[in-house]
């Protein structure tokens, strides 16, 4: 499988009662107000009521409709994640009225997901929906519905992941809109055989790993946009050091399409073909499983002369005494290098200073031993920068995809 599916999850630092009370204030200059047809707003915020407050995640609103008719309905507080591919939503939060019909498998049968992330899994139908966002559309998309119903048994090789994350609590958000360098969440790999933890057919007997062909797997729908369809760009403005109770940002469609897209003077950085990675130097390492991921609270990254916080509220994030300022470069397959500062505060005192606080840019972390050898940039990255995500195949100004650029 050569999709980089291994988010590192909010629910591994959040805001909750504990961290006690307070008022809002804090930020950076706000981006306006998106008006383009390209461009959607997007908003790092406390999160949907159902969840506990997550910190560092960025939200948009996705309209899903059954294909082809105009029964639809807008879903807010949907993870924007640029390090997977296609459109998640918690079935709980879906209309009584909004039926999508089933995705079969290549023998009719119901096609379902399983989703493993660095802490647990989820599980759920593949269902077809039309999808907006902003003035863009696709249609008859393949999506993923987390939780539903129609699927209640998870197979042991999916569950085996961890704790089940199929509720918008346990999520953290009402779903995930995967705008990754790739068309298909899974590839050629899931294609060609069954792959356990990945795509079942479920027929009432049960379901069992099976191959899916690209087309009928779950689908980053930028890709089916009529226009503006080779990539995104997610823009978020500087913030403090202190941090933020919510920013505002944008999310537009496509790279060199339009005059709100345009690469400038941005690096182009090409990934690999197979698992969207590049390089990172830092540390006297090269940690070539690197990635940069929307979808991440933090900076996670190895280094052992920063020390890690001992509390329950930040485990596994750092806590250094004093702020501390490192610097990385990023190095693309072809060689291309781009250097990047950054700052790593205590998590603690971030959390405790300002407790209605949900964005920092200085938020980082120890790498699991699953993402081995990677520096995981996460959503502290974005802040104040323009990152531009070209999908795989999709021809722009530079070239065609798969690169990041900023």
């Amino acid at each position: 499988m050569r999709r980089n599916t291994s988010w590192i999850w909010c629910a591994l630092l959040v805001v909750t009662g504990g961290c006690g009370g307070g008022s809002g204030g804090g930020g950076g200059s706000p981006t306006p107000t998106p008006t383009a047809a390209n461009v959607a707003s997007v908003i790092v915020d406390l999160g949907p009521a159902a969840a506990v407050g997550v910190v560092n995640t960025p939200y948009v609103s996705v309209t899903i409709c059954v294909p082809g008719t105009s029964n639809c309905q807008t879903i807010d507080h949907v993870t924007v994640d640029t390090g997977s591919s296609g459109l998640r939503v918690i079935a709980s939060v879906l209309a009584a009225n909004l039926t999508l019909p089933a995705a079969p498998d290549s023998t009719g049968q119901p096609l379902a997901e399983c989703i493993a992330f660095a802490d647990g899994y989820s599980w759920g139908a593949v269902r077809t929906a039309d999808i907006e966002i902003a003035g863009e559309r696709a249609g008859s998309v393949p999506i993923q519905v987390i939780g539903d119903p129609a699927f209640p048994g998870v197979p042991a090789d999916c569950s085996s992941a961890g704790p089940a994350e199929n509720t918008v609590a346990a999520f953290g958000a009402n779903g995930i809109l995967g705008v990754s360098v790739f068309r298909e969440d899974c590839g050629s790999g899931c294609a060609a055989t069954a792959i356990a933890g990945a795509y079942y057919s479920c027929p009432v007997s049960g379901c069992v790993a099976t191959a899916a062909t690209l087309a009928q797997q779950v689908q980053n729908p930028v890709a089916h946009f009529a226009t503006d369809n080779n990539g995104v760009v997610l823009q978020l403005p500087s913030i403090g050091s202190a941090g933020a109770a919510n920013v505002t940002g944008a999310l537009v469609f496509g790279i060199d399409t339009q005059s709100n897209n345009g690469l400038g003077t941005a690096t182009v950085l090409t990934v690999d073909s197979n698992n969207g990675n590049l390089t990172t130097l830092y540390n006297n390492q090269s940690l070539t499983s690197s990635f940069i991921d929307s979808g991440s609270n933090g900076l996670f990254f190895p280094d052992g002369g920063i020390p890690v916080c001992t509390s329950t509220a930040a485990s596994g994030f750092y806590c250094p005494a004093t702020v501390q300022t490192r610097a990385a470069t990023f190095q693309s397959t072809t060689m291309v290098t781009k250097d990047a500062t950054f700052n790593i505060a205590n998590a603690d005192a971030l959390l405790n200073n300002n407790p209605a606080f949900v964005a920092f840019n200085n938020l980082g972390g120890t790498v699991p031993a699953t993402l081995s050898g990677s520096f995981d940039w996460g959503l502290p990255f974005f802040y104040g920068r323009s990152v531009f995500v070209a999908i795989e195949g999709h021809a722009t100004a530079a070239g065609p995809g798969p690169f990041i650029a900023f």
